[in-house]
């Protein structure tokens, strides 16, 4: 290991760093859907053919060929428990090519899921697995260590405190972000932002790699320079890729990548090299460029000044004030919802008639299930809409992640908020094969606990990477929760982020066994918002087979046994709505609500068993 030489020559000179490894590896043949990682084990001389030829062309710093070598990206290939072997090989590689000739440099990419808030991994699952991949890449022999990337500042964050903790305090660590057109992070962090966080984390060498090309780079990298002291770096992709006789193909040329890199330097850059589309063809007249530059140039001397205080997040409103649910929820009061499934057309007069009587009946709101089951209907924002505006009742919009991207997500939460829909159930979402197009894809940018962080954030007027809007959204937060889940450890903890996350009420999956929702409230005192239980009135025996058999709803023997004796549809019927009625009184001193649904559009059904909660 070279790790204090290294240290030693980063304060004093420029690197030039090398290109793509996986643009070489395809350019070699290796297909797309391959592990690239894994071929330091089944084709070591390809890897290192491609190391020797960024040395030849003048790459003073070769990178491992680990990008993607951790073990939640490895278990997607079925290689999880080679991560070892195939970081060791992979700094061995880049070893036995660059010998005195260059610094080896371990590669470190990513995970691959989205970690807390946005999604289910951890803060502490995602530091264990960077920690993982960080101490076999140092007990390898690296002389450093390149985080490279990333797209998320928490997830960097995370990254960053492992390798310290893996490497120790003598390690060079460079701490990468990857930006868009406008030199933003993806996940909406801005350029003062993630400069000022990298000034204060533990990387040594700060900077940015693939993105947009060269020029946006450099436009970053002078707007990073006026709030960060710390040597940086620059490894753009050769611009944007475009389609060529159906191959993506990066059209920078080596003169123009050339030029950008003397302006890199200019710039006060420290190491210089290529991401995607870079090849060695790049590197050599980088390369070039660096010699030509002064011996040890240094950056420019320049003014730094404290940003001015980034905007707070904004206190969100008051729960009565946000919307007439939220108002009940605040007060204490009963609440009743009855579902309506959005139209399967563009008519939605039979909803909107049907919303109507229900709120004649005195019902609180109506609730509007988003692509239930995987199915193609009407919007369920904009059967909302219609609703309220047409029945003269509020509604509740169910909204899942399974269609829409976290920058979709985002934009339909403000178009709901603009459009009067100020109550939501947060949900996944039913996968696409539970569904009439099982073929269709699904999204799932994020789970119901990342779509809670989202709506919360725009509640503080928040963007999905926690920087200020200017203005804020008023939505009461509700999400789902099972208390016949068939691991019940499990949904006690995801209800339990879904709370940290924002939530402020809950609506339960149908129940009929009221002690599964009795020991539900009893594990979750510690975590107690307004729960609101979910009544089904069984509109016949088969419709309670189907709640067993296919929903896997616990039904009591008892209720079977009620409905199996129904010997025509209105007696059926009448003992449905019988059983529900029963349930809603035994429900009512222990929850804040109750959500009833329509079986078959029947909304008639779901009238008469409010008719049981009395005086509201």
């Amino acid at each position: 290991m070279r790790v204090a030489e290294f240290r030693e020559q980063l304060a004093r000179r420029v690197f030039v760093a090398d290109g793509a490894m996986g643009t070489m590896l395809y350019l070699k043949g290796v297909f797309i859907n391959r592990c690239y990682d894994e071929l330091n084990l089944s084709a070591p001389a390809l890897v290192r053919d491609v190391h020797e030829e960024y040395l030849k062309a003048g790459a003073e710093i070769v990178e491992t060929n680990t990008f993607g070598a951790n073990r939640v990206r490895l278990a997607a290939y079925g290689f999880a428990e080679k991560l070892e072997a195939i970081n060791h090989s992979g700094a061995r590689l880049a070893r036995e090519a660059a010998g005195e000739q260059a610094f080896v440099a371990g590669s470190m990419g990513p995970l691959g899921v989205r970690i807390e808030p946005l999604g289910p991994t951890s803060f502490a699952e995602a530091r264990a697995a960077f920690r993982e991949q960080a101490q076999a890449l140092v007990e390898a022999g690296v002389d450093l260590l390149v985080l490279e990337t990333f797209a998320d500042i928490r997830e960097l964050r995370e990254a960053i405190l492992a390798a310290r903790e893996a490497a120790g305090p003598e390690m060079v660590i460079v701490a990468q972000v990857t930006i868009d057109d406008f030199g933003n992070m993806p996940d909406g962090t801005q350029t003062e932002e993630f400069t000022r966080r990298l000034e204060e984390w533990a990387a040594d060498v700060v900077g940015l790699n693939c993105s947009a090309g060269p020029k946006v780079t450099l436009e970053t990298i002078e707007k990073m320079a006026e709030h960060s002291r710390k040597p940086m770096s620059a490894m753009p992709n050769a611009g944007h890729p475009a389609t060529v006789e159906g191959r993506k193909i990066y059209l920078c040329s080596p003169e123009y990548m050339a030029q950008y890199a003397r302006r890199f330097i200019q710039a006060g850059v420290k190491i210089v090299g290529g991401c995607c589309g870079t090849t060695p063809e790049h590197i050599k007249l980088i390369r070039a460029e660096a010699r030509s530059l002064e011996p040890g140039h240094r950056r420019l001397a320049v003014t730094v000044e404290e940003p001015a205080a980034r905007a707070q997040a904004l206190a969100a409103a008051p729960l009565a004030e946000k919307s007439k649910l939220g108002a009940k929820l605040a007060a204490g009061r009963f609440v009743a919802f009855v579902e309506i499934l959005p139209p399967r057309g563009v008519d939605a007069r039979k909803e909107i008639e049907g919303a109507r009587r229900c709120a004649e009946a005195g019902i609180d709101c109506i609730n509007v299930p988003d692509g239930p089951r995987a199915s193609a209907r009407m919007s369920a924002q904009v059967t909302c809409q219609l609703i309220q505006q047409q029945a003269g009742i509020e509604a509740v919009l169910h909204f899942c992640c399974r269609d829409r991207n976290i920058l979709g997500i985002q934009s339909e939460l403000l178009g709901a908020h603009a459009a009067g829909v100020r109550n939501l159930i947060c949900i996944t979402g039913d996968p696409p094969r539970t569904g009439a197009y099982p073929s269709a894809t699904a999204v799932f940018d994020v789970d119901a606990i990342g779509l809670t962080n989202i709506a919360s954030n725009l509640n503080h007027g928040l963007d999905i990477g926690g920087n200020p809007m200017g203005s804020q959204t008023a939505l009461v937060i509700g999400v789902g929760a099972n208390p016949g889940a068939l691991n019940p450890e499990e949904e006690l903890r995801r209800f339990e982020w879904k709370v940290q996350a924002g939530a402020e009420y809950v609506v339960t999956q149908p129940v009929f066994d009221l002690d599964l929702l009795e020991q539900f409230l009893r594990r979750t005192e510690h975590a107690r918002i307004p729960l609101i239980a979910g009544i089904w009135p069984l509109a016949s025996y088969r419709n309670a087979e189907f709640m067993v058999n296919e929903l896997r709803v616990a039904v009591p023997e008892q209720y079977m046994e009620r409905m199996r004796s129904a010997d025509t549809a209105e007696k059926a019927r009448r003992e449905g709505i019988a059983i529900a009625q029963e349930m809603v009184r035994r429900v009512r001193p222990m929850v804040a609500g109750v959500q009833l649904s329509a079986p078959f559009g029947r909304y008639a059904m779901a009238i008469e068993v409010a008719q049981a909660i009395g005086t509201r």
